[in-house]
């Protein structure tokens, strides 16, 4: 693999008003008084790399960014752009919660050059919002999007879909009412229950019913024809974009290349070298205070583990894998790697393999996240 220095950033922000039932990343709530030093904690990380980096794409993921004051965002952008400067043709992108958006934030990020917002908006249905805790309504999405558009930010929109008690129609619904808000992309996600999340331990008190695995099969793929319909490239298991309007960002992740990233329990890949810092916030805050490392844990992978973790990345993406490409890439050849358990997935049909790329069949998709640990 080539040792070349990334070209992508994230930031993680861990502030969120509530942190809702599903919810299993690096979250605070109710501690606004850690705003400062956290962005503070965040600025001396950053000044550890000794020199500015500049990197095609930048992004702020939570919690919620945009939970922070016009004044908090300004100053989380000026120091992401001293380490981080961005070269010409840039993507930016923040995640928003259509709750907390307001002009005077959006005018900030416009004014930094932020030029995309992924807007967390989850469903248009009152009830579905209030079983997955969100604090806005469908107007305010529409609000947001409103914003986005005088501000000249595209946009990205996130669906949960299989939620208890939701209906295919009732999912035909939400993914109507996103396409006619025409945003540039869509991310359509199935609810999971995460051990250790509030969702999980209703779910083991009977307080919520799953629905039905093959119901959520079908809202998965009326997704795929809906979206493919309307005029959305599907590209990634779970993403859908019009021409020119991919997540640059994620592609990094998904393409095997190289990122930076600062924050609670952001994690960066460098030369080979996986870190993730400390999920918990406070924690994190108090090695940067004390010129400790954040890091909770380190991973070098081997030329092996880089290729395997190529393999089923690049899967996720609906081209799938070019073999001679994939070689390149990694040193390894598709066959060497995993020729007897692609065959077997390709029976199973799973897989279909053309002699010069292998790709997800749409049963594939369906059971990719079966697929993956016998492919690690």
């Amino acid at each position: 693999m080539n040792h070349v220095s990334p070209r992508a950033t994230y930031l993680h922000i861990p502030f969120c008003v509530h942190r809702c039932g599903y919810c299993n990343f690096t979250v605070i709530t109710g501690r606004d008084d850690l705003v400062e030093p956290l962005l503070a904690a965040i600025a001396t990380e950053l000044s550890w790399l000794d020199s500015p980096c500049p990197v095609e794409t930048l992004y702020f993921g939570g919690g919620t960014p945009t939970y922070l004051s016009p004044t908090h965002l300004s100053t989380l952008c000026e120091m992401a752009l001293k380490w981080h400067p961005l070269v010409s043709g840039y993507e930016w992108t923040v995640e928003a919660n259509p709750g907390d958006l307001d002009l005077e934030k959006i005018d900030v990020l416009a004014a930094q050059g932020v030029n995309r917002l992924s807007l967390g908006s989850q469903s248009f249905r009152k009830e579905k919002l209030t079983l997955l805790e969100r604090d806005h309504s469908a107007d305010d999405i529409r609000k947001c999007v409103e914003l986005c558009r005088q501000a000249g930010i595209t946009f990205s929109l996130d669906l949960i879909f299989g939620t208890p008690g939701e209906t295919l129609a009732q999912w035909q619904t939400d993914l109507e009412q996103a396409i006619q808000l025409e945003p540039n992309h869509i991310s359509t996600y199935g609810l999971t229950f995460e051990r250790g999340t509030q969702f999980w331990n209703r779910l083991q008190h009977k307080e919520l019913i799953p629905v039905a695995e093959e119901l959520e099969r079908d809202m998965y793929l009326l997704a795929i024809d809906m979206l493919t319909r309307a005029g959305f490239g599907h590209y990634e298991i779970s993403n859908f974009a019009r021409p020119g309007h991919r997540s640059r960002h994620n592609e990094t992740y998904w393409s095997g290349r190289g990122y930076f990233a600062a924050g609670p329990g952001a994690a960066r890949y460098v030369d080979g070298v996986r870190q993730t810092n400390h999920r918990s916030t406070t924690t994190y805050l108090r090695r940067i205070q004390q010129g400790r490392s954040p890091v909770a844990e380190e991973e070098r992978l081997d030329d092996v583990a880089k290729a395997r973790e190529a393999l089923v990345f690049g899967l996720r993406r609906i081209a799938g894998i070019e073999r001679t490409s994939f070689e390149a890439q990694t040193g390894i050849t598709l066959e060497t790697l995993a020729g007897d358990t692609v065959r077997r997935f390709v029976d199973l049909g799973m897989l279909t393999d053309d002699g010069q790329r292998i790709r997800l069949t749409r049963e594939g998709l369906l059971v990719s996240d079966a697929l993956w640990p016998e492919l690690l």
